[in-house]
């Protein structure tokens, strides 16, 4: 396999400090005889068919940037990989302090693909959609702060229940360790394809999250309140705010992210739980792989 020569690099709109390290990678790749092209203003037409042509992506900054990048590389089926400058960063690969000594690998292609399942929302009117969009993480239907609102919930074109919340998160196995897992959700691992269903602060209705089959659509239906301006965001950008007879219908994406990885493919239960337990004391490494 050849070596990549096509390359992306996306700086962080809201993060002017990562403009510089977009020029630092840029300059490194030319360096290496690597064609490349930077944005750091995010103007979506342009990041589209520069996208395009591109062998993978480089995004700078933290999990937005990675939900960013995501967004607008899946349609074309181009890899990200993530220079983590946020504070979690936990959907990047390379730190800002080793992304330089695994340059070299990922040019020479020494890394795998992790697929990860993306969900489609529409929102309908008299069977018209509205508008769409797709996410990595979640769609959240909310009535603002502190606005409790009334949601008829229908899986497969069946009712299920209607949640008092404030709001309804529908998420990814990627989502289930961000809004999802804030609001008591389960943690799924990145390579399954279910839909999870976690409402926020229900109050006398059903309280536990639902992961749904493979394949499953789920249809909201608001019920509408005077007091209350019932919005839609996907991975929290707002789609739309809905009026009276709209429903939010969401299902799995035609499109998949693609990440570039160059840890080992278990990755993801250590990387998690370095995070939610940074103070766990850790075995010895003779003590880290089960004896068969």
């Amino acid at each position: 396999m050849t070596a990549l020569k096509h390359i992306g690099v996306l700086a962080h709109p809201l993060r002017p400090e990562s403009a510089p390290v977009a020029a630092t990678i840029a300059a490194a790749l030319q360096k290496r005889n690597v064609s490349c092209w930077v944005e750091t203003v995010w103007d979506e037409h342009n990041v589209r068919e520069r996208v395009r042509h591109s062998e993978i992506v480089i995004a700078i900054g933290g999990d937005g940037a990675m939900l960013r990048a995501s967004r607008v590389c899946a349609p074309f089926s181009v890899p990200v990989l993530g220079v983590n400058m946020g504070q979690l960063g936990f959907l990047a690969e390379l730190r800002l302090d080793d992304w330089q000594a695994n340059l070299d690998a990922v040019l020479e292609r020494e890394y795998w693909i992790e697929r990860r399942m993306m969900i489609h929302t529409s929102v309908v009117e008299e069977g018209r959609v509205v508008v769409s969009g797709d996410a990595l993480n979640d769609a959240v239907i909310s009535g603002g702060i502190t606005r409790m609102i009334q949601l008829h919930t229908f899986i497969d074109g069946d009712w299920a229940t209607t949640y008092n919340a404030d709001a309804l998160i529908i998420a990814t196995p990627t989502g289930s360790t961000a809004y999802a897992l804030a609001c008591g959700g389960p943690i799924l691992p990145p390579e399954l394809h279910n839909i999870l269903i976690v409402p926020v602060a229900p109050h006398l209705s059903m309280d536990r999250p639902l992961v749904l089959s493979q394949g499953a659509t789920v249809e909201v239906q608001p019920v509408p309140h005077p007091r209350a301006e019932i919005g839609v965001s996907l991975d929290g950008v707002m789609l739309c705010h809905l009026r009276e007879g709209q429903n939010v219908r969401v299902r799995a994406s035609d499109h998949a992210s693609r990440f570039v990885r160059l840890r080992g493919r278990n990755y993801f239960y250590r990387s998690l739980l370095d995070r939610l337990e940074p103070r766990t004391p850790r075995p010895k490494p003779e003590q880290r792989k089960l004896k068969r």
